[in-house]
């Protein structure tokens, strides 16, 4: 059998983004095993390699090659990090469709934390052992750069040694328009203020016939590229994202892969690559289902196989749920995120996972993959290698 179909090879069909921009590309099992051939023997792949990946019927098949790439790269080694998420406001300008996290001033549900809110939980996240707090939130229309700075300057002033990755390229974005200043300006000032990385949120899917249906009006996909260009240029580090199983077709995110494939080779500035699984409740785009464990573990895979330039690719058990960023650690996964605690966008929209992972079980999930836990930095330096198991308990 010479071709294959989006539906044999288990790829989702969406149709809602409307014509695609992308090249089409012929789907047969030659082109699948050649892919797969040139990624074993260490060659970059292609557009239409990506795309042939995607639909190859064979997932363990994917996985072992994923798999191997991964141990030749990383060993067994699996990292994750003790973590805080603060999301200092839902309040935002912004109206995404895919978002259920997002409120009006007014409504139901809106917040702001004030500045002893936040250091209340910077205590907190320090007294447990964090050494990262992951700050995201709403673009707040009354907020400017200096809240943005005194939320920073509160976070080290209660937990100092504490890493601070906080706000998203649309943040940045937002806040270099309102303050009429250049993107550059703007991350000075939050570097000055005690930064010391930025997240990859934002990201979503860059191509513009997918973008313009899920968030419009939000910070184009090159100008998310350009802010996390300029971020790196100047020697800050950063995490990219890819939002996956909404109104997405699979050309959208191999182009997605490739971009981002493109910015590390010119920066190297990016720490990991997060595919990020769609969560469908509670928001305005009409897509009313979870990813399926095949599809997010292909995803894992052809990332791995695709995005060559990249040492770590995250699971993030959040959106998959700690059974399938389990198995994605055999699908070529390096990396599981870490203990979280209070995630709220997630959750808002629909995630199982619940808001939070104790250190303890992030090790057995890690151990029981055959795979040994390595405690990281944000920028993934090693902490703490866990190469004894009765070593677990004392953690």
């Amino acid at each position: 059998m010479e071709s294959l179909t989006c539906a044999s090879s288990h790829v989702p069909t969406h149709a809602l983004a409307g014509p695609s921009e992308l090249p089409s590309v012929k789907v047969t099992y030659q082109a699948i095993q050649s892919a797969l051939k040139k990624a074993i023997r260490g060659e970059r792949l292609t557009f239409e390699d990506g795309v042939n990946l995607y639909h190859s019927p064979d997932l363990v098949e994917l996985g072992a090659v994923a798999n191997e790439l991964n141990l030749r790269r990383n060993g067994h080694d699996v990292y994750f990090n003790v973590n805080r998420h603060i999301n200092p406001t839902n309040i935002c300008a912004l109206s995404c469709k895919f978002c259920a996290f997002s409120r009006k001033p007014g409504d139901e549900g809106a917040y702001a934390y004030s500045e002893d809110e936040i250091a209340h939980r910077a205590r907190i996240a320090a007294d447990s052992g964090a050494t990262e707090i992951h700050m995201v939130g709403g673009l707040h229309p009354r907020w400017k750069l200096s809240n943005y700075t005194n939320i920073i300057k509160t976070v080290k002033a209660a937990a100092p040694q504490v890493h601070v990755k906080a706000f998203t390229a649309v943040e940045l974005d937002w806040l270099a328009r309102k303050e009429r200043k250049p993107v550059a300006d703007v991350i000075t000032e939050l570097r000055d203020a005690g930064l010391g990385s930025f997240p990859g949120g934002g990201a979503e899917i860059f191509v513009p016939y997918v973008r313009e249906k899920i968030c419009d009006t939000k910070l184009t996909g090159e100008g998310w590229l350009d802010i996390h260009r300029t971020a790196h240029k100047m020697g800050l580090r950063s995490n990219c994202t890819m939002l996956y199983g909404h109104i997405e077709d699979v050309s959208a995110r191999v182009d997605h892969m490739l971009r981002l494939r493109a910015l590390q080779d010119e920066t190297n500035g990016f720490n990991v690559f997060i595919p990020l699984a769609y969560q469908p409740e509670n928001n305005d785009l009409g897509i009313n289902r979870h990813t399926y464990g095949v599809d997010d573990l292909k995803t894992i895979a052809v990332a791995r196989l695709l995005m060559d330039n990249f040492r770590n690719i995250k699971s993030y058990w959040i959106m998959t749920g700690d059974r399938v960023a389990q198995t994605a650690l055999h699908y070529g996964a390096n990396d599981l995120d870490g203990t979280v605690v209070e995630e709220k966008i997630a959750n808002m929209a629909g995630s199982q996972s619940g808001m939070a992972m104790a250190k303890s079980k992030l090790l057995r999930v890690i151990r029981d993959a055959g795979r040994i836990p390595v405690e990281r930095s944000t920028v993934y330096e090693s902490i703490r290698r866990f190469d004894n198991p009765d070593e677990d308990q004392l953690a």
